[in-house]
């Protein structure tokens, strides 16, 4: 992989409708381009300094599981092969390159469908006031990073970019997408994590919990966005595991340890980050995808 950075495109003669935190999405025809940039967020905020080459290493992973998750869910993805794209790409496909899907146009879920296998993040904060947590009981007794008798479904809502989301019972999911869908969300959610989990940990890395997106295409459920990165998961490696505490990871924790230590509310502006832990977050997020699939 080359050393080249991307904070932002600029691709004028395609039109521009989201500028995610990590992700600018372009319409082309009545199709999507993806395009994965090496911005980075933590706390909600987006950092003023990218991670190198890191929208490469996204989208390299995203497309392992697109294909190897498709025997459950189909997705979006069309092609993420540049010289496939439609003409009005070709003037930027050196930048597109590798950090690029073109990808169906569909109705994402308004919920986030988040599953967890172990008691970590805000799920431990909550389980040490309540052993029942966004109305699940969970048993007494666990430990931070516990793994779970079975992966719980845990949505939440989705919250504007600089806001938090909110962790939701399944109940008030049942209002939002219907009982006949959250059923069929849940399931095909749980099954996807479980394909995945068991995978990772055969290759030596515990997920502890993930977001999926999901969406709606011609009236079919499929997977969009991302899936399963370091940005979207945690990521522990399985020969570290020691339940008690926190776990190290492969995700953008070691970021967000760093920012704890300095004296930053964790609103913008961010604060400018070191090339030491812009290099080390990139490399924790390259020896991921090297476990993963092999390369």
């Amino acid at each position: 992989m080359s050393d080249s950075m991307l904070i932002k495109t600029e691709f004028t003669d395609l039109k521009l409708i989201h500028r995610g935190k990590v992700r600018d999405l372009y319409e082309v025809d009545d199709m999507l381009l993806m395009v994965a940039t090496d911005r980075i967020s933590a706390f909600d905020v987006v950092m003023g300094d990218p991670v190198p080459n890191k929208g490469k290493v996204l989208t390299k992973l995203s497309l392992f599981w697109f294909d190897f998750l498709g025997d459950i869910l189909p997705n979006h993805l069309i092609t993420a092969d540049v010289e496939k794209y439609p003409a009005a790409c070709a003037p930027y496909a050196e930048v597109l390159r590798d950090r690029s899907m073109l990808v169906k146009k569909a109705k994402p879920l308004p919920v986030e469908c988040i599953v967890r296998g172990y008691l970590s993040g805000s799920f431990w904060g909550s389980y040490k006031k309540n052993t029942t947590v966004c109305g699940f009981p969970l048993p007494p007794g666990m430990v931070e990073s516990d793994k779970f008798p079975e992966p719980l479904f845990t949505p939440s809502t989705k919250a504007d970019l600089g806001e938090h989301d909110e962790n939701i019972s399944i109940a008030r999911m049942e209002k939002i997408v219907g009982v006949a869908e959250t059923a069929r969300i849940v399931d095909v959610s749980i099954k996807l994590y479980k394909k995945a989990a068991d995978y990772a940990l055969s290759r030596g890395i515990i997920i502890a919990d993930t977001k999926f997106e999901l969406g709606w295409f011609e009236g079919e459920l499929i997977l969009i966005d991302e899936v399963l990165t370091p940005d979207s998961s945690r990521f522990w490696p399985l020969d570290q595991y020691s339940p008690g505490k926190g776990q190290p990871s492969f995700d953008k924790q070691f970021l967000r340890d760093y920012l704890s230590s300095l004296d930053w509310d964790k609103k913008p502006p961010p604060p400018e980050l070191p090339q030491e832990i812009l290099e080390k977050t990139g490399a924790r997020y390259a020896e991921a995808v090297a476990k993963i699939i092999g390369s």
